[in-house]
């Protein structure tokens, strides 16, 4: 297993902005409708429909050509395998893809459609997958969704934005999967201000981090799959602990019913279709446990089945 993640500076979250310009869509920053001191970062606009273009991006430019002519390789719920599979298509590569059995097939299926091969295993498998960053016969160079530095700095990117587009901005609320999001975004927002607050934001089922600060130390949880699929896990990477310790306010936890409550809020106030774990910080945002001053919610993602985002609609909570 990969020991703690090395660390990430502010110059290399600038360089991975700097790759992006031109390669990337400028992504907003909106106000929550009725809500003035909410901001919505849209990452759902992103091509494939998530923040984890950013991350994948700024990885795969870094992995030697001779390396990459013999394909890439992760273990992804959907959203970073898109990130990967819509870098290997533009290069003419393979990108083979591991998948929990859970995984919902709109993110399943656009990986297919960019060309990932996909491989589906039961969540155990995939989570071992996740914390030894590798899977025995799978092809390519292995880039994994959370812990490789090029992948925090490119999720960095997204701090750097907020920060410009909202200098005085006080708190930040991330949806934790792995800690690379977070992480990345935490790194920029408190270069520019050490006083923001980043505070993770993770659903009832799936809550390892809220856990583990509780306990100083990195515990295990008893994960239920749900249709917040697009964060959370078993347990904390050991080797994330120590940054995300070191930069996260804290976890605020939400329930299921809540995560569905804002994905139909967001779709009625502003128009915007997200997924579980991109609702799921404005869920946390309404519980109204934040210090004072202007919120940034990431909309991490909008790729949710559709028969699940009708029944968020619908004020149901999906099966």
């Amino acid at each position: 297993m990969t020991s703690v993640v090395g660390p990430v500076q502010l110059s290399d979250i600038q360089e991975a902005r700097e790759y992006m310009k031109g390669k990337l869509q400028p992504i907003p920053l909106v106000q929550l409708r009725e809500h003035k001191n909410i901001f919505l970062k849209l990452e759902n606009l992103h091509p494939i429909g998530s923040f984890k273009l950013r991350g994948a991006s700024n990885a795969i430019r870094k992995i030697p050509i001779e390396t990459l002519e013999l394909g890439i390789c992760t273990a992804s719920a959907g959203n970073f395998a898109q990130g990967l599979a819509w870098n290997a298509k533009s290069m003419g590569i393979i990108c083979n893809v591991l998948v929990p059995s859970h995984a919902p097939l709109t993110k399943v299926s656009a990986v297919e459609k960019l060309g990932g091969i996909i491989t589906k295993v039961q969540f155990d498998k995939w989570w071992e997958a996740i914390q030894t960053h590798s899977y025995e016969g799978m092809k390519g160079t292995f880039v994994h969704p959370v812990c490789e530095p090029d992948v925090v700095a490119g999720n960095g990117t997204i701090g750097l934005e907020i920060v410009d587009c909202i200098p005085d901005i006080s708190n930040i609320i991330v949806p934790y999967g792995g800690g690379g999001l977070i992480c990345g975004i935490a790194i920029a927002a408190k270069a520019h201000n050490p006083n923001i607050k980043v505070y993770a934001c993770e659903v009832e089922t799936a809550c390892p981090l809220k856990a583990s600060l509780q306990a100083g130390q990195p515990v295990d949880f008893p994960y239920q799959a749900s249709f917040v699929d697009g964060m959370g896990g078993k347990s904390i990477l050991p080797e994330m602990w120590p940054m995300v310790k070191s930069l996260v306010t804290d976890s605020i936890v939400v329930s299921l019913q809540e995560v569905a409550d804002a994905v139909k809020l967001l779709s009625e106030g502003n128009h915007i279709r997200a997924e579980g774990a991109g609702a799921a910080t404005v869920a946390a945002a309404l519980k109204g446990v934040v210090g004072k001053g202007k919120t940034a919610c990431i909309i991490s993602g909008g790729n949710i089945d559709t028969d699940k985002y009708i029944q968020c609609l619908q004020g149901k909570v999906p099966a």
